[in-house]
């Protein structure tokens, strides 16, 4: 680049076109797969932008949501722009901000584009798990047996503070949805729904539609009630609704580590596609 008097702040309101733009150049964009819109996040820490002399040409945004998790929500510059020219100037300061203002952060990044990973390679990021995709394409329509106590209804508002709390004692401090989180995703939902017994919510489902048919983008149930097939009358009576709107297939994600979660999975008929997105995270611990 010839020149440039490159200046790093933070991102404002008034960048809401700017940005909007870089990220319309998708082939120079990592986004996050999340609830909230990279263009949403405008406003909140860790949100910075490159300017050479007023105009934005690059912007990255890694707000911890859950706490102590700053996931990368976004990584974009201009075309014309090198990326690691851009990803250098930002990841200097965003590093020196996130870890002065919370020294227990990870910044973590599920990879999408080869490119990106180089770069994050580059900084001292490490893998740290694969994230894997399964679908499902024939619908069994039956009615779902339930266990023995549990009932399946819809989730409604009021369920959500609970079913944060089930969220985090299912998947810990670095899988976790806050509660803000789960209140875009049921605000978003297709099908949402909880189980129930005696003792309360005791597992949930989230999931979403697309042009191809629906996502599953969420299933917890709380460590005490796992082993009672909870978990699977959920997705069972997901599939048995999906099935009567003639959707199409449907997908979901989890971790290729997760050696209960594929065989629920593959015991209900899904099957691994064969795409893989490796997760990366970076900590201050972890670098030195």
């Amino acid at each position: 680049m010839i020149n440039l008097h490159l200046q790093v702040r933070r991102a404002a309101v008034q960048d809401h076109r700017q940005i909007s733009s870089l990220i319309f150049h998708e082939a120079s964009a990592h986004r996050h797969l999340d609830w909230r819109s990279a263009i949403e996040w405008i406003g909140e820490k860790n949100y910075w932008v490159l300017e050479d002399h007023g105009l934005v040409i690059a912007a990255l945004a890694c707000p911890e949501d859950p706490r102590n998790v700053a996931w990368i929500r976004l990584f974009a510059h201009h075309p014309q722009l090198p990326s690691a020219e851009a990803w250098s100037a930002l990841w200097e300061i965003a590093h020196s901000d996130i870890f002065s203002a919370n020294p227990q952060a990870q910044v973590s990044a599920i990879i999408l584009k080869q490119w990106f990973q180089t770069l994050l390679l580059s900084s001292g990021f490490k893998p740290k798990q694969d994230i894997v995709l399964l679908r499902l394409n024939n619908f069994n329509h039956q009615t779902p047996k339930l266990p023995p106590g549990v009932r399946i209804r819809a989730m409604q508002k009021t369920d959500l503070p609970t079913v944060t709390a089930l969220d985090y004692a299912a998947f810990g401090d670095f899988w976790c949805n806050s509660l803000d989180a789960l209140e875009r995703a049921h605000s978003q939902a297709l099908h949402a729904t909880v189980a129930e017994d005696d003792s309360g919510v005791i597992g949930y489902q989230i999931s979403t539609g697309n042009p191809f048919g629906a996502h599953l983008a969420r299933l917890g149930v709380q460590p005490e009630a796992q082993g009672r097939g909870v978990g699977s009358a959920l997705v069972q009576e997901l599939i048995h609704q999906l099935g009567s709107h003639s959707s199409a297939s449907l997908s979901v994600n989890t971790q290729g580590d997760n050696t209960a979660s594929l065989m629920l999975y593959q015991k209900l008929g899904f099957a691994r596609t064969g795409e893989t997105f490796p997760v990366f995270a970076y900590s201050r611990m972890g670098a030195e």
